[in-house]
């Protein structure tokens, strides 16, 4: 299958960054996130939670009721749902700020889906995050102001930026170290990372998200 697209949530203000999404992905709803998604202008295929977060099954929607006592999130639900039924690419949105325990297990779901074999991103009204497991990576070059690297293991080797404002080649970056932290790009960026993990992301959006790059 193709795209999933998940709501958590989290409620914005401003839904028009996931307009060059709509029609083409399947919306998959975690719990709350069915009351946001129809706030956004989309309408829900899939329904899956407790309740707890104001959301409940609609008519003429698929669903899947959980327990209130569970061993994980409706959102990580969710995504298993998008993983277990063949989709290979999965947008998460509505499921930054609010609880910051939340927000970090969402951000860690970036990995599992990597792990998984999808493709996986969250998109929020500011923000493009990416799990990156090291290697070469080629970022668009329109959309966002600025690029970071936030090393997860606690020390990246070889890292090196072109097509930056500022330009990097350094044989390590530290966990916690804010030297890849507000680059701006210059042209087409390739970051390479000899070894290790990080999260990349593009932030201070300043132009419509382009589809092609997410699905």
């Amino acid at each position: 299958m193709g795209a999933a697209l998940i709501f958590g949530s989290i409620p914005y203000k401003d839904w028009t960054f996931l307009e060059p999404l709509r029609g083409r992905c399947t919306v998959i709803c975690a719990d709350g996130g069915v009351r946001l998604a129809e706030e956004a202008g989309f309408s829900p295929d899939v329904y899956i939670g407790d309740g707890d977060s104001g959301g409940m099954p609609h008519t003429g929607v698929a669903s899947v009721v959980l327990p209130a006592e569970k061993d994980l999130t409706d959102l990580q639900a969710a995504y298993e749902y998008v993983r277990d039924h063949g989709f290979r690419t999965a947008v998460f949105t509505a499921c930054t700020g609010g609880r910051q325990d939340h927000h970090l297990a969402n951000l860690a779901l970036l990995e599992r889906a990597w792990e998984d074999g999808l493709q996986a991103f969250i998109l929020d009204p500011w923000n493009e995050i990416r799990y990156h497991p090291g290697g070469p990576l080629r970022l668009p070059e329109r959309g966002y102001r600025y690029f970071a690297i936030l090393p997860m293991d606690r020390r990246l080797q070889n890292v090196r930026i072109t097509g930056g404002k500022y330009p990097l080649d350094v044989p390590e970056v530290r966990r916690g170290d804010s030297l890849t932290v507000s680059n701006e790009p210059a042209g087409a960026v390739t970051i390479t990372i000899g070894a290790g993990a990080s999260w990349i992301v593009r932030s201070e959006r300043n132009g419509p998200v382009d589809w092609r790059t997410l699905l």
